[in-house]
């Protein structure tokens, strides 16, 4: 967890922000759900997306949560089928 930190700590200072801004765990759980549940490459960018949100004034562990739900009601389970094509 002191990594962590560090890189928290040493990222908000590169960006503006603040450590206690981040809902560690939600995130977290977002990612392993949407890894899991939804295809692997998506969970960066489902973060991305959660940190979109929060940019826009909606509350960042509520956000991460709700897409966690999201991911884990997936109709086809890790097999990233069903997500449009960025071609």
């Amino acid at each position: 967890m002191e990594l962590w930190h560090a890189w928290l700590a040493n990222a908000t200072d590169e960006v503006g922000g603040s450590v206690a801004e981040i809902p560690i765990d939600a995130l977290l759980d977002l990612a392993a759900a949407v890894a899991n549940d939804v295809a692997r490459p998506m969970a960066p960018v489902s973060a991305f997306v959660a940190g979109l949100a929060a940019g826009r004034g909606a509350d960042a562990e509520a956000v991460a949560s709700a897409l966690t739900r999201l991911a884990k009601a997936w109709p086809e389970k890790g097999t990233g089928r069903n997500l449009p094509s960025s071609r």
